[in-house]
């Protein structure tokens, strides 16, 4: 009978590690590990580079259980602390990198590296003033850390800081090569209202790099903010220079789409799905925008074509079902979606159109459950001090003169306010925000109470947070947004802050439509609730409701919306 060998000593199974390492064996340096785990499970180094291991492995999930044990076994190691904190990261953990790297801030001030993890984890949480005070913390350090200059220029432009550009300049001095540092000092100049250098070097970076889809965006977004009827071309230019690459045209179809253009979207997608055979997703994106074109007959033909378990076919087929006037099949195939996705707000807000034109009891009654509920739509009184508008008409104002009507949101005419508003570091706009939370509060004790199986009354009694926040400043001739939801949200919402003189008069021009569906759904349905539109006052509805604005001839509309998530 063999005698089993006994297991590595510790020192022996590091050493062997580093061997499998300098042969480029990493799956044969992991298998040692793990295997020196379980024989000397009090071992922290050997904890750390089992986590290591797996992390360049692709296993994030076990590097962060190794990595724990590391910070369990020897707390005091900042190195296994922040090793666990960036593999926290990667699985898109931030409050839980915060928390664990917090109590070792004493030790992390005079270390770059955690200064920079923590900077990062700050800013993925939407905390920037903490993320700012991390990346200067790091530059105090090394002036030339690559990582906290980039991060820092970021947070300079999601901001509204002035010395945005200055910061991409010090950031590229340090690393010429990198296209994200270009882009963001292009998008830098456009906020800072130079627009044609802001250009000079977007076209060069699609030029160089026509595979960088963020590039291809931002020259599409200043193309459109100057009026070209083309503002797309440069997602058709790429394709032509890089036809093996499908995110290009995916792009340009989503792109096209969210202007309203859905009869070239669905030629850019079917010439897509031609090319590329094998990705479905091409498919779907032309049965989609044929269906919101109006081409129902091309649309059922693709739908028949797709696996009926293709992620997201049942909620686009729901669409395509409601515009044939086929709603007990749209009805079902949202049950499908729910199903799988509980808490999905397009599909909600597609059963809540459904339901609404179900024409029996049944259907009415879950409609007025959804949406219809006392209290789900209301317009209250911002609860601030006197004078707060008009001072934040002001401001906003200001940003508005540098500002475009965005890619891909509802606007249609008037601009739109960069970015998160209230990450400025404006202390109006804190003060708005302060007030706009206490208007909340008020809403959500008129709220009815709180429904387990209600989409937006089960976080009735969650702790909220607003996720998004923009102005938007229309002027007349027409401007409006269409009608359209906040996927990502619970709650949603208009404050506002100027109304034109139309919205008094019986037309009800510029006024709040809520539940009125997206007219390329071709369905003669109102709105369950119109809203007058009062300056000072913030309307509060349902994530899942449909919601847009009618037209108005001329003056002025400006409003602040946000979206409340928990």
């Amino acid at each position: 009978m063999t005698k089993a060998a006994a297991p590595l000593s510790a020192p022996e199974a590091m050493m062997r590690i580093r061997m499998a390492m300098q042969a480029n064996d990493v799956a044969g340096a992991r298998q040692i590990a793990e295997a020196a785990r379980i024989a000397h499970p009090k071992d922290s180094a050997l904890a750390d580079a089992a986590g290591d291991l797996a992390l360049k492995s692709g296993d994030t999930a076990a590097a962060v259980i190794h990595f724990a044990a590391a910070c369990t076994l020897a707390p005091e190691m900042l190195d296994f602390q922040l090793n666990h904190a960036i593999a926290l990261q990667s699985l898109g953990r931030h409050a839980e990198v915060v928390s664990a790297l917090a109590p070792h801030e004493k030790a992390g001030r005079s270390v770059p590296r955690y200064g920079s993890v923590r900077a990062t984890s700050h800013r993925a949480l939407g905390e920037l003033e903490q993320a700012a005070h991390w990346y200067d913390a790091v530059l105090a350090l090394d002036a030339g850390h690559s990582r906290a200059l980039h991060g820092r220029a970021r947070t300079a432009i999601e901001r509204g800081e002035a010395d945005a550009v200055q910061r991409f300049d010090a950031a590229i001095a340090v690393n010429q090569g990198d296209g994200d540092l270009w882009l963001g000092k292009a998008q830098a100049l456009e906020v800072a209202g130079d627009i044609a250098g802001a250009r000079a070097i977007a076209q060069q970076l699609c030029t160089q790099a026509p595979g960088f889809i963020a590039a291809l965006s931002f020259l599409s977004g200043l193309k459109l903010a100057a009026g070209e009827a083309d503002f797309a071309a440069p997602f058709r230019e790429a394709a032509a220079r890089i036809p093996q690459d499908p995110n290009i045209p995916a792009t340009h179809a989503e792109t096209l789409a969210g202007l309203d253009h859905s009869a070239q979207a669905a030629i850019v997608a079917a010439a897509a799905r031609e090319r590329f055979p094998h990705e479905p997703h091409f498919a779907l994106l032309e049965a989609v925008n044929a269906g919101s074109a109006g081409d129902l007959d091309r649309a059922e033909t693709v739908f028949a074509q797709l696996p009926p378990d293709m992620p997201g076919v049942a909620v686009h087929e729901a669409r395509h079902r409601i515009r044939t006037g086929e709603f007990a099949r749209a009805d079902a195939l949202l049950g499908e979606a729910l199903e799988a996705s509980p808490w999905d707000i397009t599909a909600w807000s597609l059963r809540g159109i459904v339901w609404r034109l179900g024409g029996d009891a049944q259907s009415a009654e879950r409609a007025a459950w959804l949406h219809e509920q006392s209290g789900l739509i209301q317009m209250r009184p911002l609860a601030g001090r006197a004078g707060l508008i008009d001072d934040a008409v002001s401001e906003l104002r200001a940003l508005h003169a540098g500002s475009a009507m965005p890619l891909g949101q509802s606007l249609r005419g008037g601009t739109q306010t960069r970015g998160i508003l209230f990450h400025r570091t404006e202390p109006l706009l804190a003060e708005l925000r302060e007030a706009i939370l206490a208007t909340l509060g008020e809403y959500r004790a008129e709220l009815p109470k709180f429904d387990a199986a209600h989409p937006m009354l089960r976080s009735r009694d969650a702790p909220w947070k607003l996720a998004g926040s923009w102005s938007v400043r229309l002027t007349g001739g027409g401007d409006h947004h269409t009608a359209h939801i906040h996927p990502q949200g619970v709650i949603s919402s208009a404050l506002y802050l100027v109304v034109p003189d139309e919205a008094e008069q019986a037309d009800q021009q510029g006024w709040l439509e809520v539940g009125r569906p997206k007219s390329d759904l071709g369905l003669d349905l109102g709105p369950i609730k119109s809203i007058q539109p009062v300056p000072g006052h913030l309307a509060l509805f349902p994530s899942t409701a449909y919601h847009g604005t009618t037209p108005f001839a001329s003056a002025e509309r400006m409003t602040v919306a946000f979206d409340v998530v928990t």
